[in-house]
């Protein structure tokens, strides 16, 4: 009897480290509805120190029934690197499913059938064997009492930290669709035991489906190279760090997962860059919004202002608010794609960070408004606040997917930093204040948040520098000595006719 793939391709892929006594059964236990044309297995002995790769070479010898791949590692790379190279073989050679056997015989090849279904249904990327699905089952296979314990201690911690619902984190008995193995860095991972939480928080950060389904529980005599207490500062460190970045307080590469934003949500629901923008409009003014990405904030700033021209290279296709309109334009360019001297105010807000030189764009804009010196009102993250300050003492500086160390910023500013901006490329400084760090946003709109954003507020009015998430500029752009000139000259010649109709009169 065979089981129907629906054409699909399956790897079964056996881990193996010094497994000589144990391979050649697990292989006989493959059931035999998988032994056929679309069913391939591999081997990878991963250096073992003895026989285990010969007697997978002298088991595919004297076996014929199904396809076998034999290979053996240079070099040991680990229980984690191991996978990563099934996991390459089985993306390359066109593999639909990989599934994840031990070569010590701990997981039963015998529940393969079941554990593949959910594929073929379409209800799964990924498919765990889980032991604890019925708790008492694991104990009654054998499993130690510190282990099943262990076991639902770092689980529960594990499901709490990424939002999931879990049974087991731990279990060996994993496959995987290769079209989902494609979409998450697994091969950035650790190279140790730990590597199957760290492609577990892949598949959850991606919005992959992860199906579990019951196995039994075998313990016999085969030898545990996992270091317990290693394995769980492994995962504690491990989980806090995708935490983090999460909440993009640090940078991890394999944990990058998501899609490229390029919008952002509106801050409106307490003080926030946005709400500080929004409540700068002056009523009636015309204003130039310069990197609005689908422009939120500009909608918000056209319920006080006469007109709003917003431009960004993200813009909308076309805006639905009467007295908003959108350009495409690219910041790095050197031509405004509109006349900056009829504004009465210019926002740029979380743009100065992204541009590779913010000086020579500041100078753009002064020009840009000839004589006609709008208000310029401005954000940008403060490198000096107290959380980028404690990770420097730690020893870290690492940049993320958002906040002040958001990898596409190429300027970080301090208030000092800004002004000398400012000043230096032409404009008088209004009003400087700081912006407390958005808590809700951040960890939920709760009771927590607010009261950390309560107590940010008042620690702005004790440091400035030290707690703003953020700062907020206003600013007046001067006339260029040019534009001063045309002014002074046409300024004197309106003053020397004033005098001879005076002169003229008195004579």
């Amino acid at each position: 009897m065979s089981l129907d793939l629906h054409g699909k391709r399956v790897l079964i892929f056996v881990v193996a480290y010094n497994a000589e006594t144990t391979i050649q059964s697990v292989l006989d236990r493959i059931p035999a509805e998988l032994r056929t044309s679309d069913v391939e297995v591999l081997v990878i002995d991963d250096s073992s120190k003895d026989e285990t790769f010969a007697r997978g070479l002298a088991y595919d010898n004297t076996t014929s029934n199904f396809r076998l791949t034999v290979l053996r590692t240079p070099e040991n790379q680990g229980y984690g690197g191991n996978q990563k190279l099934g996991y390459r073989y089985a993306i390359e050679h066109g593999f639909d499913i990989v599934a994840l056997l031990h070569g010590d015989g701990q997981y039963a090849p015998e529940k393969l059938p079941d554990l593949v279904q959910p594929f073929l249904s379409g209800e799964a990327d990924a498919v765990f064997g889980s032991r604890m699905i019925r708790k008492q089952d694991a104990l009654k296979g054998g499993m130690p009492l510190y282990k099943w314990f262990g076991n639902q201690v770092l689980t529960r911690f594990q499901n709490y930290m990424l939002g999931s619902e879990l049974s087991e984190f731990h279990s060996g008995y994993r496959l995987y669709a290769t079209a989902a193995l494609r979409q998450i860095p697994f091969e950035r991972n650790s190279n140790d035991f730990h590597f199957d939480t760290e492609i577990i928080i892949q598949l959850v950060m991606k919005g992959l489906r992860i199906v579990e389904l019951p196995i039994p529980t075998f313990y016999g005599d085969e030898i545990c190279y996992v270091n317990g207490m290693k394995y769980a500062w492994d995962l504690f460190r491990t989980m806090v760090r995708a935490q983090l970045h999460s909440r993009n307080l640090l940078y991890d590469r394999k944990f990058d997962v998501a899609s490229v934003e390029h919008t952002y949500d509106l801050k409106l629901d307490f003080q926030s860059s946005h709400t500080m923008a929004v409540a700068a409009v002056k009523p009636g003014a015309r204003i130039l919004d310069i990197g609005c990405g689908q422009g939120l904030v500009a909608r918000q700033m056209a319920k006080t202002a006469a007109h709003v021209t917003a431009i960004d290279q993200y813009v909308p296709e076309k805006s639905d608010t009467p007295n908003v309109e959108f350009h495409r334009w690219d910041l790095e360019t050197r031509h405004l794609p509109v006349d900056a001297s009829k504004f009465d105010q210019i926002f740029l807000l979380d743009v100065i960070e992204h541009l590779k030189d913010p000086e020579n764009f500041m100078e753009l804009i002064r020009h840009a408004t000839a004589r006609k010196r709008p208000e310029i009102v401005m954000t940008t993250a403060n490198i000096s606040f107290y959380v980028t300050r404690l990770m420097l003492f730690f020893g870290n500086f690492n940049y993320g997917r958002k906040g002040i160390l958001d990898r596409t910023h190429t300027r970080l500013f301090t208030f000092n930093s800004m002004c000398e901006l400012l000043e230096q490329t032409g404009y008088k400084i209004l009003d400087l204040q700081g912006i407390p760090a958005p808590y809700p946003k951040s960890i939920g709109d709760n009771f927590a948040s607010r009261l950390l954003l309560r107590l940010n507020q008042l620690l702005l009015k004790v440091s400035r520098g030290l707690f703003s998430y953020q700062i907020f500029v206003r600013a007046q752009a001067k006339p260029t000595v040019e534009h001063l000139l045309a002014e002074t000259i046409e300024t004197s010649d309106e003053l020397r006719k004033q005098k001879q109709v005076t002169a003229t009169q008195a004579a």
